[in-house]
């Protein structure tokens, strides 16, 4: 009987416990279920770098928040997926997220390419055996309302650049105009020219952000 090896990350202990507890019960022909666990990142980082020296994990389970809402995040889950992709390239790498926006989803998919993601409110214990054999045997998996968001940017034909899409991100999010440039490496007028583009690309062109924001979402690009 082979075993396969499971790391889940999730900054909340009473959750990685569960994923634990459910993962290790699972029946799987000719597998026997290991699951290690790790709440904080800095913790996630240094079993991901002793794992190249040692055994490697089939699997990874990362939450992409591993610091509470109201503290800086100075890393994530997509930069242990991204160390992850480099140091142990051959471990499949998941995200189990409370983040289910099309922006973060398909930033996640385009950036670490993972082997599967999973929005939180879609997980029960069937979803996750399912995921655990889909993703052993023939990747990806993707969990309902994470496979709902890349249908609906794969519907789009508006092409945009990462620039476009933060600028589109951050206005959803309520952050001002004079603060954008806090978060995107782009001057003020640049913005203002961007915004200009984005609001013709999108029909809006003579209507305010808000207007510009729905109609980005409509298009599930935020």
């Amino acid at each position: 009987m082979k075993t396969l090896r499971i790391l889940a990350v999730d900054d909340h202990e009473m959750i990685i416990l569960g994923y634990k507890f459910i993962l290790e019960r699972i029946e799987f022909d000719g597998y026997s279920i290991i699951v290690d666990t790790a709440t904080t990142y800095e913790a996630g980082k240094k079993i991901i770098e002793d794992s190249v020296t040692s055994f490697k994990y089939d699997i990874m389970f990362l939450d992409v928040q591993l610091y509470p809402p109201n503290e800086e995040q100075p890393f994530n889950g997509e930069d242990l997926g991204l160390l992850a992709r480099k140091l142990v390239p051959e471990t499949k790498i998941v995200y189990m997220s409370s983040y289910s926006d099309n922006y973060r989803i398909n930033s996640i998919l385009k950036s670490v390419d993972p082997d599967g993601y999973l929005v939180k409110t879609d997980i029960d214990p069937k979803t996750l055996e399912d995921a655990v054999k889909t993703i052993t045997l023939n990747p990806p998996y993707y969990s309902s309302k994470a496979l709902g968001a890349i249908r609906k940017k794969m519907s789009n034909d508006i092409e945009l650049d990462e620039k476009d899409r933060q600028i589109l991100y951050h206005l959803s999010k309520g952050t001002k105009n004079k603060d954008l440039e806090k978060h995107i490496r782009l001057s003020p007028s640049s913005i203002e020219n961007r915004k200009r583009h984005l609001k013709i690309l999108f029909g809006t062109e003579n209507q305010n952000d808000l207007a510009l924001i729905l109609a980005a979402k409509n298009r599930g690009f935020i």
